[in-house]
């Protein structure tokens, strides 16, 4: 049996008046998800527990399966061990966006989508200045990096009570109250205001203002957590066999710590201008192979143009990944024998809001063993008629793979 999982991340959404009282996925032209619903079941999921923040952290554990209730620590954790950093049992990582923030608003959560080489840069003036030996700054992609603290020598202050709020949940509002609270959060509080003065002159920022760019005016900490333990997904799935594509490091992670081995795509970047088609080619080529059972595919495009409040852009993101990505794997499935296949993003990002939501997203399966519902067509309102729900979400994989 061959299984595929396409994640078109933050793709469920709310009517959009401009769309004709629409959503972006009724709106998009997506006749392969269409087609998937039609010979197959639609349901929906909310992979998003009571009290837990809105994250793709949080639901995208959920969604390949795992109770994030029992599994989730916190976001950086995940992003660290896409890195191949170990976390010991005393370290904590502690995910640092590099963030524009004018007048307390928070102008981009991305300091303009800043280069990897800038943040870099920048990041070295913040490490230079530290007296703490055990505090160290790693560079990611862009303005997605990580703070480690190391606690063997000196115990972390941090607990479970120590809240931070993700940046991107600010954009375009104050951020006057929402700064890091509870145990340890002086330390965050204090590296931040510390990165206003050392970037306000930092050539990096001179030079990209006097281009007409944002500036990274500071850091922005948050996503604390220490390593989570996580049960090989082969394990909880008679042994199917993973991997996983995606230009995003906290999916990465999570596939470095379920056992997946990730497929790195050229031309793949975790926004809007990623290569769709080389997408849908390299997941074609895995799933071909004979070791491999499962391929995951993850596209962020969907959740960024969300945060963008760019609705045009998102329904061309989601019409993308259906042509280049969803009716070539769906079609090759087919020829293949035994099969079964998964669309579904993990949580809702509004354009409206321009930031993520709890609630349920709409799911299709179709595939062998999958007794076809009445469903036509893919959508919220189409899954929200559905009587198959999942609700804790993680249950959903059990459900695909048949567990």
């Amino acid at each position: 049996m061959k299984y595929v999982i396409v994640i078109p991340d933050g793709c469920a959404d709310e009517t959009v008046e401009s769309l004709g009282g629409k959503t972006p996925l009724q709106a998009a032209n997506v006749p392969w998800m269409d087609r998937i619903a039609e010979a197959g079941v639609v349901g929906r999921a909310n992979h998003v527990p009571p009290g837990y923040t809105p994250g793709s952290d949080v639901a995208n554990l959920s969604l390949i399966g795992y109770d994030p209730t029992v599994y989730f620590t916190g976001r950086a954790p995940l992003e660290a061990a896409a890195q191949g950093i170990e976390l010991g049992p005393a370290d904590w990582a502690i995910r640092c966006n590099l963030v524009s923030i004018q007048d307390q608003i928070m102008k981009d959560f991305t300091a303009g989508h800043i280069s990897t080489e800038e943040a870099t840069e920048l990041l070295k003036s913040m490490q230079e200045s530290l007296t703490e030996d055990y505090l160290e700054f790693v560079p990611g992609v862009s303005y997605r990096n990580l703070l480690l603290y190391r606690g063997e020598s000196k115990p972390a202050p941090f607990s479970r009570d120590t809240r931070s709020t993700p940046p991107h949940d600010l954009t375009d509002d104050s951020v006057a109250n929402d700064f890091p609270r509870g145990p340890g959060s002086d330390l965050l509080n204090r590296l931040m205001s510390e990165s206003l003065s050392l970037f306000e002159k930092h050539p990096v920022n001179e030079k990209r203002q006097a281009e007409g760019k944002l500036p990274a005016t500071n850091v922005w900490l948050w996503g604390l957590g220490q390593a989570p333990d996580l049960t090989p997904f082969a394990e909880l799935h008679h042994g199917i066999r993973g991997r996983m594509i995606t230009a995003v490091d906290l999916l990465r992670g999570l596939a470095a710590l379920v056992g997946w081995p990730r497929i790195e795509v050229p031309g793949a970047t975790g926004y809007l201008d990623t290569d769709y088609g080389a997408k849908g080619q390299y997941a074609l080529e895995a799933i071909r192979q004979e070791e491999v059972d499962l391929v995951c595919v993850h596209i962020e495009a969907p959740d960024e143009a969300s945060h963008e409040g760019r609705v045009d852009e998102k329904v061309k993101a989601l019409e993308a990944i259906d042509h280049h990505i969803v009716g070539p794997l769906y079609e090759l499935l087919k020829e293949m024998g035994e099969f079964r296949m998964l669309v579904t993003p993990d949580h809702p990002t509004f354009i409206r809001t321009k930031t993520h939501s709890p609630g349920f997203v709409p799911f299709t399966i179709a595939g062998s063993d999958v007794t076809p519902d009445e469903a036509k067509s893919y959508d919220e309102t189409v899954a929200g008629k559905s009587d198959l729900s999942f609700e804790p979400g993680f249950r959903l994989m059990d459900f695909f793979t048949g567990s």
